[in-house]
């Protein structure tokens, strides 16, 4: 790739965020007045959070935006890539499993939507054959484990597809965990897809690759524009979304965008690192598994409410501080993670 070719990627990438920004800047308050004039507003659950209980009634499905800028703004900016469809139709199939739920819930006026087992279906059925289409259909570099530091990489042959399923079901179920308060996941969201940004762009290209000593993958600099584009999506969809929000992703946002972020990982080879620069993804997820294997094997609660964030709501932290905080932690993640990279080319250079 010469400098140019990797000149037009910056560019383009600065394009796309921007695009995906004024698209969604422009398409949400229709969302909101088309869905407020039809009386379609987010249920709130009865055992959540009390002072939650306000929100009833505030728009939601405005994950339709973020995935609007998104697509359009892909459409406009990337070239013709087979990883960057991949992870368009990650962000267009799951996006329709939320909504089929968001829709659900609207509908019967109810927090209940789709039954999990549907959704886990769904999001099984399409990591699945990801992992079987990269298993067999992809480079040599599928069917491996890469960890930053540790050398070479572990070969796990068929395993593969159930280690993919694993990092993009729990992705897009963890950023919809995520997705309870005012901007928080739109927020979080942005930080890491801003970080598997960069990483794309540099795996993308060998010598930044090579200096790095991470996997080459060419053509993932087109997927850093498919990045570029929802860091821009969530940026406009966070001018409504900000305490207070005028309008709720929903599921049709947040399982969209777990689901692209597992599946950009996933191709560029940094499922592990996610763990890191997804970390409150992986608290958000993990509190929920504590307090119900604890309940049900104590009949006690370990956190006064999960996800985590809903704990220390009830532990007396204003609803923005606790987004806030979460974002600095998600940043001091994202810096932790990137140094791992950084530590991986001093150590296997």
């Amino acid at each position: 790739m010469t400098p140019m070719t990797n000149w037009g990627i910056t560019v383009r990438m600065v394009f796309s965020l921007v695009t995906a920004f004024l698209i969604c800047l422009a398409f949400v308050p229709w969302l909101i007045q088309h869905f407020a004039d039809r009386d379609v507003g987010q249920a709130i659950r009865r055992e959540g959070v009390k002072a939650h209980r306000s929100k009833a009634g505030i728009p939601t499905m405005g994950g339709l935006a973020i995935i609007l800028g998104v697509a359009a703004s892909t459409f406009v900016w990337t070239k013709q890539s087979t990883l960057v469809n991949i992870a368009l139709v990650s962000l267009l199939f799951l996006g329709f499993l939320g909504f089929i739920d968001d829709y659900l819930k609207v509908s019967k006026k109810n927090s209940r939507g789709l039954p999990p087992r549907g959704k886990l279906f769904g999001q099984i059925l399409f990591s699945s054959l990801l992992g079987i289409y990269l298993l067999n259909g992809g480079d040599s570099s599928y069917g491996k484990i890469y960890v930053p530091i540790l050398q070479p990489a572990f070969d796990i042959n068929f395993a593969y597809v159930g280690f993919v399923i694993i990092v993009i079901v729990g992705c897009s179920n963890a950023v919809n965990l995520t997705d309870g308060l005012d901007g928080l996941a739109a927020g979080v969201v942005g930080v890491v897809t801003l970080c598997y940004a960069g990483i794309a762009y540099v795996a993308g290209h060998a010598l930044g690759a090579n200096h790095l000593n991470i996997p080459p993958v060419p053509g993932a600099g087109e997927l850093a524009i498919f990045c570029a584009a929802i860091v821009g999506a969530c940026i406009g969809f966070l001018w409504f979304n900000s305490h207070p929000a005028s309008i709720f992703m929903g599921d049709t946002g947040s399982l969209a965008l777990g689901g692209a972020i597992g599946t950009v990982s996933v191709l560029i080879h940094q499922e592990v690192l996610l763990v890191i620069i997804g970390g409150i993804f992986v608290i958000e997820a993990v509190s929920v598994i504590i307090q119900v294997t604890s309940f049900k094997l104590r009949r006690k609660r370990v956190f006064l409410m999960s996800p985590i964030h809903h704990h220390f709501e009830l532990a007396g932290w204003p609803e923005s501080k606790v987004v806030i905080r979460f974002w600095i932690i998600t940043i001091m993640f994202a810096l932790t993670g990137l140094s791992l990279l950084g530590l991986n080319a001093v150590v296997n250079g």
